[in-house]
Protein backbone atom coordinates (compact mmCIF):
# COMPACT_ATOMS: atom_id res chain seq x y z
CA UNK A 1 0.00 0.00 0.00
CA UNK A 2 2.88 2.48 0.90
CA UNK A 3 4.66 1.67 -2.47
CA UNK A 4 1.42 2.49 -4.36
CA UNK A 5 1.13 5.91 -2.92
CA UNK A 6 4.97 6.66 -3.21
CA UNK A 7 4.19 5.33 -6.60
CA UNK A 8 1.16 7.85 -6.81
CA UNK A 9 2.89 11.07 -5.22
CA UNK A 10 5.99 10.58 -7.42
CA UNK A 11 3.61 10.79 -10.63
CA UNK A 12 1.64 13.61 -9.33
CA UNK A 13 4.98 15.20 -8.65
CA UNK A 14 6.51 14.79 -12.45
CA UNK A 15 2.83 15.86 -13.77
CA UNK A 16 3.08 19.42 -11.48
CA UNK A 17 6.84 19.58 -13.22
CA UNK A 18 4.82 19.43 -16.64
CA UNK A 19 1.83 22.00 -15.64
CA UNK A 20 4.09 24.58 -13.96
CA UNK A 21 6.06 24.09 -17.64
CA UNK A 22 2.82 24.54 -19.42
CA UNK A 23 2.49 28.32 -19.01
CA UNK A 24 5.88 29.21 -20.45
CA UNK A 25 5.39 26.63 -23.52
CA UNK A 26 2.55 28.55 -24.50
CA UNK A 27 3.93 32.21 -24.23
CA UNK A 28 6.42 30.52 -26.32
CA UNK A 29 4.16 29.42 -28.84
CA UNK A 30 2.52 33.02 -28.91
CA UNK A 31 5.82 34.64 -29.47
CA UNK A 32 6.60 32.07 -32.49
CA UNK A 33 2.85 33.11 -33.65
CA UNK A 34 3.62 36.95 -33.36
CA UNK A 35 6.86 36.79 -35.06
CA UNK A 36 4.95 35.05 -37.68
CA UNK A 37 2.38 37.69 -38.40
CA UNK A 38 4.89 40.36 -38.38
CA UNK A 39 7.46 38.36 -41.01
CA UNK A 40 3.95 37.85 -43.25
CA UNK A 41 0.26 39.16 -43.76
CA UNK A 42 -1.23 37.11 -40.98
CA UNK A 43 -4.82 36.38 -42.94
CA UNK A 44 -5.36 35.45 -45.91
CA UNK A 45 -7.54 37.91 -48.64
CA UNK A 46 -11.23 36.28 -47.81
CA UNK A 47 -10.11 35.99 -43.81
CA UNK A 48 -8.96 40.00 -44.51
CA UNK A 49 -12.56 40.69 -46.08
CA UNK A 50 -14.41 39.11 -43.57
CA UNK A 51 -12.38 41.00 -40.74
CA UNK A 52 -12.97 44.45 -42.63
CA UNK A 53 -16.65 44.13 -43.26
CA UNK A 54 -17.41 43.22 -39.39
CA UNK A 55 -15.21 45.96 -38.09
CA UNK A 56 -15.55 48.96 -40.38
CA UNK A 57 -18.93 50.90 -41.11
CA UNK A 58 -19.81 53.82 -43.36
CA UNK A 59 -23.37 54.86 -42.89
CA UNK A 60 -25.17 57.26 -45.19
CA UNK A 61 -26.54 60.33 -44.15
CA UNK A 62 -30.52 60.77 -43.88
CA UNK A 63 -31.74 64.47 -45.26
CA UNK A 64 -33.80 66.28 -42.88
CA UNK A 65 -36.77 66.88 -44.24
CA UNK A 66 -37.40 70.13 -43.02
CA UNK A 67 -34.83 71.63 -44.67
CA UNK A 68 -34.59 74.96 -45.26
CA UNK A 69 -32.73 78.27 -45.53
CA UNK A 70 -33.84 81.91 -43.85
CA UNK A 71 -37.04 79.96 -43.61
CA UNK A 72 -37.57 78.88 -47.27
CA UNK A 73 -37.90 75.43 -48.01
CA UNK A 74 -35.91 72.88 -49.76
CA UNK A 75 -37.84 71.24 -52.53
CA UNK A 76 -36.62 68.17 -51.47
CA UNK A 77 -39.13 66.18 -53.68
CA UNK A 78 -37.37 67.69 -56.69
CA UNK A 79 -34.45 64.47 -56.75
CA UNK A 80 -31.69 66.98 -58.09
CA UNK A 81 -32.34 69.23 -55.39
CA UNK A 82 -32.39 65.82 -53.16
CA UNK A 83 -28.99 64.30 -54.42
CA UNK A 84 -27.36 67.66 -54.21
CA UNK A 85 -28.31 68.18 -50.51
CA UNK A 86 -27.29 64.71 -49.47
CA UNK A 87 -23.80 65.06 -51.61
CA UNK A 88 -22.83 67.88 -49.45
CA UNK A 89 -24.11 66.76 -46.19
CA UNK A 90 -22.10 63.35 -46.85
CA UNK A 91 -18.45 65.41 -47.81
CA UNK A 92 -18.42 67.43 -45.30
CA UNK A 93 -19.89 64.90 -42.20
CA UNK A 94 -16.97 62.56 -43.55
CA UNK A 95 -14.58 65.11 -44.02
CA UNK A 96 -14.15 65.08 -40.67
CA UNK A 97 -10.74 66.68 -39.62
CA UNK A 98 -12.46 69.84 -41.72
CA UNK A 99 -15.78 69.99 -40.45
CA UNK A 100 -13.87 69.94 -36.36
CA UNK A 101 -12.02 72.60 -37.42
CA UNK A 102 -14.92 74.47 -38.31
CA UNK A 103 -16.87 73.42 -35.17
CA UNK A 104 -13.85 75.35 -33.72
CA UNK A 105 -13.82 78.40 -35.19
CA UNK A 106 -17.23 78.62 -35.44
CA UNK A 107 -17.81 79.06 -31.85
CA UNK A 108 -15.29 82.10 -31.66
CA UNK A 109 -16.81 84.12 -34.89
CA UNK A 110 -20.10 82.95 -34.58
CA UNK A 111 -21.12 85.51 -31.52
CA UNK A 112 -19.13 88.33 -33.45
CA UNK A 113 -20.87 88.15 -36.70
CA UNK A 114 -24.59 86.88 -35.81
CA UNK A 115 -25.71 90.51 -33.50
CA UNK A 116 -23.99 92.51 -36.36
CA UNK A 117 -26.93 90.58 -38.43
CA UNK A 118 -29.35 90.93 -36.35
CA UNK A 119 -28.98 94.14 -35.80
CA UNK A 120 -29.84 94.88 -39.40
CA UNK A 121 -32.90 92.75 -39.00
CA UNK A 122 -31.69 89.93 -41.59
CA UNK A 123 -32.41 86.02 -40.93
CA UNK A 124 -29.40 84.26 -39.01
CA UNK A 125 -29.01 81.96 -41.59
CA UNK A 126 -27.07 84.51 -43.66
CA UNK A 127 -24.20 83.92 -41.26
CA UNK A 128 -23.57 80.24 -42.78
CA UNK A 129 -22.12 82.14 -45.91
CA UNK A 130 -19.34 83.54 -44.34
CA UNK A 131 -18.30 79.43 -43.66
CA UNK A 132 -18.82 78.52 -47.37
CA UNK A 133 -17.02 81.34 -48.62
CA UNK A 134 -14.17 81.43 -46.53
CA UNK A 135 -14.34 78.15 -43.42
CA UNK A 136 -14.02 81.32 -41.47
CA UNK A 137 -10.17 82.38 -42.35
CA UNK A 138 -8.89 85.42 -43.46
CA UNK A 139 -7.62 83.85 -46.96
CA UNK A 140 -7.63 85.07 -50.66
CA UNK A 141 -8.59 83.72 -53.15
CA UNK A 142 -7.48 82.95 -56.49
CA UNK A 143 -9.42 85.92 -58.04
CA UNK A 144 -8.53 88.09 -55.11
CA UNK A 145 -11.66 87.97 -52.98
CA UNK A 146 -10.28 88.25 -49.80
CA UNK A 147 -11.32 87.86 -46.07
CA UNK A 148 -14.39 85.87 -44.04
CA UNK A 149 -17.12 87.49 -46.32
CA UNK A 150 -14.18 86.97 -49.71
CA UNK A 151 -15.13 90.58 -50.89
CA UNK A 152 -12.97 91.66 -54.61
CA UNK A 153 -11.40 95.38 -54.06
CA UNK A 154 -13.82 97.09 -56.03
CA UNK A 155 -17.49 95.30 -54.48
CA UNK A 156 -15.59 96.01 -50.60
CA UNK A 157 -15.02 99.73 -51.64
CA UNK A 158 -18.64 99.90 -53.24
CA UNK A 159 -20.19 98.69 -49.98
CA UNK A 160 -18.23 101.25 -47.47
CA UNK A 161 -15.25 99.46 -46.88
CA UNK A 162 -11.67 101.05 -46.74
CA UNK A 163 -8.93 99.62 -49.04
CA UNK A 164 -5.26 101.37 -48.84
CA UNK A 165 -1.52 100.29 -48.85
CA UNK A 166 -2.16 100.83 -44.95
CA UNK A 167 -5.37 99.14 -44.33
CA UNK A 168 -7.76 96.57 -45.64
CA UNK A 169 -11.02 96.66 -43.80
CA UNK A 170 -11.74 93.44 -46.10
CA UNK A 171 -10.16 91.73 -42.95
CA UNK A 172 -12.25 93.21 -40.61
CA UNK A 173 -14.60 90.91 -39.27
CA UNK A 174 -17.12 93.30 -37.77
CA UNK A 175 -16.90 95.56 -40.59
CA UNK A 176 -16.58 93.55 -43.69
CA UNK A 177 -19.85 91.99 -41.71
CA UNK A 178 -21.82 95.04 -42.37
CA UNK A 179 -20.28 95.90 -45.56
CA UNK A 180 -21.90 92.01 -46.26
CA UNK A 181 -25.41 92.70 -44.78
CA UNK A 182 -25.97 95.62 -47.03
CA UNK A 183 -24.87 93.71 -50.30
CA UNK A 184 -27.96 91.17 -48.80
CA UNK A 185 -30.36 94.15 -47.99
CA UNK A 186 -29.63 95.32 -51.58
CA UNK A 187 -29.90 92.27 -53.27
CA UNK A 188 -33.42 91.05 -50.94
CA UNK A 189 -35.18 93.82 -52.70
CA UNK A 190 -33.77 93.02 -55.67
CA UNK A 191 -35.28 89.25 -55.48
CA UNK A 192 -37.03 89.12 -52.22
CA UNK A 193 -35.95 86.14 -52.15
CA UNK A 194 -33.55 84.70 -49.54
CA UNK A 195 -32.27 81.59 -51.85
CA UNK A 196 -31.54 84.10 -54.90
CA UNK A 197 -29.76 86.53 -52.55
CA UNK A 198 -27.13 84.22 -51.25
CA UNK A 199 -26.88 82.45 -54.73
CA UNK A 200 -26.03 85.92 -55.94
CA UNK A 201 -23.43 86.79 -53.35
CA UNK A 202 -21.40 83.60 -55.12
CA UNK A 203 -22.35 84.55 -58.60
CA UNK A 204 -23.07 87.99 -58.65
CA UNK A 205 -26.51 89.92 -59.46
CA UNK A 206 -25.86 90.48 -63.39
CA UNK A 207 -24.86 86.85 -63.97
CA UNK A 208 -27.53 84.96 -62.36
CA UNK A 209 -30.37 87.98 -63.58
CA UNK A 210 -28.95 86.86 -66.82
CA UNK A 211 -29.34 82.45 -65.86
CA UNK A 212 -32.90 83.35 -64.48
CA UNK A 213 -34.09 85.28 -67.95
CA UNK A 214 -31.85 82.45 -70.64
CA UNK A 215 -33.89 79.57 -68.67
CA UNK A 216 -37.45 81.05 -67.65
CA UNK A 217 -37.32 80.58 -64.05
CA UNK A 218 -37.66 82.79 -60.84
CA UNK A 219 -36.24 79.44 -58.77
CA UNK A 220 -32.62 78.47 -57.55
CA UNK A 221 -33.68 74.80 -57.31
CA UNK A 222 -34.49 75.27 -61.17
CA UNK A 223 -31.63 76.54 -62.38
CA UNK A 224 -28.78 74.68 -64.39
CA UNK A 225 -25.26 76.84 -63.44
CA UNK A 226 -21.95 76.29 -62.80
CA UNK A 227 -20.95 73.42 -60.74
CA UNK A 228 -19.03 75.94 -58.07
CA UNK A 229 -22.98 78.07 -58.08
CA UNK A 230 -25.35 74.84 -58.28
CA UNK A 231 -22.83 73.81 -55.30
CA UNK A 232 -23.17 76.82 -53.40
CA UNK A 233 -26.69 76.75 -51.77
CA UNK A 234 -26.31 73.33 -50.37
CA UNK A 235 -22.47 73.56 -49.30
CA UNK A 236 -24.24 76.50 -47.20
CA UNK A 237 -27.27 74.21 -46.00
CA UNK A 238 -24.69 71.21 -45.14
CA UNK A 239 -22.65 73.67 -43.05
CA UNK A 240 -25.72 74.83 -40.96
CA UNK A 241 -27.06 71.31 -40.63
CA UNK A 242 -23.59 70.24 -38.97
CA UNK A 243 -22.64 72.97 -36.82
CA UNK A 244 -26.29 73.62 -35.37
CA UNK A 245 -26.86 69.92 -34.83
CA UNK A 246 -23.56 68.37 -34.85
CA UNK A 247 -24.46 65.30 -32.68
CA UNK A 248 -27.21 64.60 -35.45
CA UNK A 249 -23.98 64.00 -38.04
CA UNK A 250 -22.03 61.96 -35.37
CA UNK A 251 -19.76 64.78 -33.80
CA UNK A 252 -19.14 64.71 -29.89
CA UNK A 253 -17.38 67.86 -29.53
CA UNK A 254 -17.04 68.97 -25.95
CA UNK A 255 -17.51 72.64 -25.01
CA UNK A 256 -13.78 72.86 -23.39
CA UNK A 257 -12.19 71.93 -26.90
CA UNK A 258 -14.24 74.73 -29.62
CA UNK A 259 -12.20 78.16 -29.92
CA UNK A 260 -13.45 80.66 -26.87
CA UNK A 261 -14.60 84.32 -28.00
CA UNK A 262 -11.82 86.33 -27.28
CA UNK A 263 -12.61 89.50 -24.99
CA UNK A 264 -11.02 92.40 -26.25
CA UNK A 265 -10.21 96.06 -25.20
CA UNK A 266 -10.00 98.98 -27.90
CA UNK A 267 -7.13 101.51 -28.31
CA UNK A 268 -8.44 104.43 -30.32
CA UNK A 269 -5.51 105.95 -33.10
CA UNK A 270 -6.22 109.15 -34.80
CA UNK A 271 -2.03 109.78 -35.61
CA UNK A 272 1.11 108.48 -37.37
CA UNK A 273 1.86 104.81 -35.61
CA UNK A 274 5.75 103.97 -37.35
CA UNK A 275 6.21 100.92 -36.02
CA UNK A 276 3.32 98.83 -34.66
CA UNK A 277 5.73 96.37 -33.01
CA UNK A 278 6.85 98.68 -30.42
CA UNK A 279 3.10 100.12 -29.85
CA UNK A 280 1.89 96.38 -29.33
CA UNK A 281 4.41 96.11 -26.67
CA UNK A 282 3.51 99.25 -24.98
CA UNK A 283 -0.10 97.87 -25.12
CA UNK A 284 1.50 94.84 -22.76
CA UNK A 285 0.67 92.45 -25.80
CA UNK A 286 3.08 91.38 -28.77
CA UNK A 287 3.09 91.92 -32.51
CA UNK A 288 2.01 88.39 -33.62
CA UNK A 289 -1.80 89.00 -31.47
CA UNK A 290 -2.30 92.37 -32.98
CA UNK A 291 -1.86 90.78 -36.10
CA UNK A 292 -4.19 87.98 -35.35
CA UNK A 293 -6.85 90.43 -34.12
CA UNK A 294 -5.93 92.90 -36.66
CA UNK A 295 -5.52 91.67 -39.61
CA UNK A 296 -6.81 94.75 -41.43
CA UNK A 297 -3.63 96.32 -40.56
CA UNK A 298 -1.54 95.33 -43.80
CA UNK A 299 1.66 96.44 -42.57
CA UNK A 300 4.11 97.28 -39.85
CA UNK A 301 3.08 100.71 -39.80
CA UNK A 302 0.30 102.92 -39.89
CA UNK A 303 0.68 106.33 -41.71
CA UNK A 304 -2.95 107.42 -41.60
CA UNK A 305 -2.47 110.45 -43.60
CA UNK A 306 -6.10 111.46 -43.23
CA UNK A 307 -5.88 111.53 -39.29
CA UNK A 308 -8.89 109.40 -39.40
CA UNK A 309 -9.97 107.51 -36.00
CA UNK A 310 -9.34 104.08 -36.43
CA UNK A 311 -9.51 101.00 -33.35
CA UNK A 312 -7.19 98.59 -32.73
CA UNK A 313 -8.09 95.68 -30.99
CA UNK A 314 -5.76 94.13 -27.98
CA UNK A 315 -7.17 90.90 -25.41
CA UNK A 316 -8.36 92.41 -22.21
CA UNK A 317 -5.98 92.36 -19.42
CA UNK A 318 -6.53 89.24 -17.29
CA UNK A 319 -7.95 87.13 -19.53
CA UNK A 320 -6.59 83.41 -20.72
CA UNK A 321 -8.45 82.19 -23.70
CA UNK A 322 -8.79 78.62 -23.87
CA UNK A 323 -11.85 76.36 -24.63
CA UNK A 324 -15.53 77.17 -23.67
CA UNK A 325 -15.66 75.73 -19.93
CA UNK A 326 -17.29 77.53 -17.24
CA UNK A 327 -13.47 78.74 -16.19
CA UNK A 328 -13.15 82.63 -14.85
CA UNK A 329 -12.07 85.27 -16.50
CA UNK A 330 -11.31 88.72 -15.61
CA UNK A 331 -12.74 91.57 -17.42
CA UNK A 332 -10.90 94.71 -16.44
CA UNK A 333 -12.59 97.86 -16.45
CA UNK A 334 -10.47 100.92 -15.42
CA UNK A 335 -10.02 100.63 -12.04
CA UNK A 336 -8.91 97.22 -10.47
CA UNK A 337 -11.47 97.16 -7.85
CA UNK A 338 -14.43 96.94 -10.02
CA UNK A 339 -13.22 94.43 -11.93
CA UNK A 340 -15.67 91.93 -13.21
CA UNK A 341 -15.33 88.34 -13.64
CA UNK A 342 -16.81 86.35 -16.27
CA UNK A 343 -17.00 82.99 -17.45
CA UNK A 344 -16.00 82.02 -21.02
CA UNK A 345 -19.92 80.73 -21.46
CA UNK A 346 -20.89 83.80 -20.62
CA UNK A 347 -18.74 85.67 -23.28
CA UNK A 348 -19.90 83.07 -25.72
CA UNK A 349 -23.33 84.56 -24.68
CA UNK A 350 -22.75 87.92 -24.77
CA UNK A 351 -19.30 88.37 -26.20
CA UNK A 352 -20.20 92.31 -26.34
CA UNK A 353 -20.21 92.69 -22.92
CA UNK A 354 -16.17 92.90 -23.57
CA UNK A 355 -16.10 96.00 -25.84
CA UNK A 356 -15.13 99.14 -24.10
CA UNK A 357 -15.32 102.80 -25.36
CA UNK A 358 -12.33 105.07 -23.98
CA UNK A 359 -14.16 108.75 -22.78
CA UNK A 360 -13.09 111.88 -24.72
CA UNK A 361 -13.22 115.17 -23.12
CA UNK A 362 -17.32 116.68 -22.69
CA UNK A 363 -18.79 112.84 -22.85
CA UNK A 364 -21.29 111.81 -20.37
CA UNK A 365 -23.05 108.94 -19.26
CA UNK A 366 -26.00 109.64 -21.45
CA UNK A 367 -24.05 110.66 -24.56
CA UNK A 368 -22.21 107.47 -24.11
CA UNK A 369 -25.70 105.36 -23.98
CA UNK A 370 -26.77 107.53 -26.91
CA UNK A 371 -24.01 107.02 -28.85
CA UNK A 372 -23.59 102.77 -28.85
CA UNK A 373 -28.17 102.59 -29.35
CA UNK A 374 -28.18 101.69 -25.33
CA UNK A 375 -29.97 102.69 -22.22
CA UNK A 376 -28.36 104.74 -19.89
CA UNK A 377 -29.29 102.56 -17.02
CA UNK A 378 -28.00 99.40 -18.58
CA UNK A 379 -24.59 101.51 -19.59
CA UNK A 380 -24.18 102.35 -15.50
CA UNK A 381 -25.50 98.53 -14.53
CA UNK A 382 -22.42 96.84 -17.10
CA UNK A 383 -20.15 99.29 -14.80
CA UNK A 384 -21.30 99.52 -11.24
CA UNK A 385 -21.56 103.56 -11.35
CA UNK A 386 -24.17 105.86 -10.53
CA UNK A 387 -25.38 108.41 -12.78
CA UNK A 388 -23.89 111.16 -10.49
CA UNK A 389 -20.69 109.71 -10.96
CA UNK A 390 -18.52 112.03 -13.08
CA UNK A 391 -16.45 110.67 -16.62
CA UNK A 392 -12.85 111.93 -17.01
CA UNK A 393 -11.30 111.89 -20.22
CA UNK A 394 -9.21 108.24 -20.78
CA UNK A 395 -11.79 106.75 -18.67
CA UNK A 396 -13.15 103.00 -19.85
CA UNK A 397 -16.48 102.69 -19.88
CA UNK A 398 -17.36 98.82 -20.26
CA UNK A 399 -20.05 98.46 -22.92
CA UNK A 400 -22.94 95.99 -22.32
CA UNK A 401 -24.35 95.31 -25.91
CA UNK A 402 -22.24 95.04 -29.19
CA UNK A 403 -22.32 98.65 -30.71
Amino acid sequence: MKKAITKTSAFIKRWYKHLLALPSLMLMVLLIKLFNYSAKDPLSDEDYRDYFVANYKVFSITVPKDLNFCGEQVPLEDFTVYEAAEKELLINTYWQSQSMVIHKRAARWLPVIEPIIKKHNLPDDLKYIAIAESGLQQVVSPKAASGFWQFLDYTGKHYGLEISEDVDERYHVEKATEAACRYFKEAYTHYGNWTLVAASYNLGMGALDKQLEKQKTNSYYKLYLNDETARYIFRVLAFKEIISRPKMYGYAIRKKDLYAPIPVRYVEVDSIVTDLVNFAIQQGSSYKVLKYLNPWLLRSSLSNPGKKVYRIAFPLNGTTILGLEDEPVVVATSKPDTAKYLTKADVLRDSSRTNLHLVHSGETWASIAEKYHVSETELLKANNKKASEVLNPGDKVLLPTNK
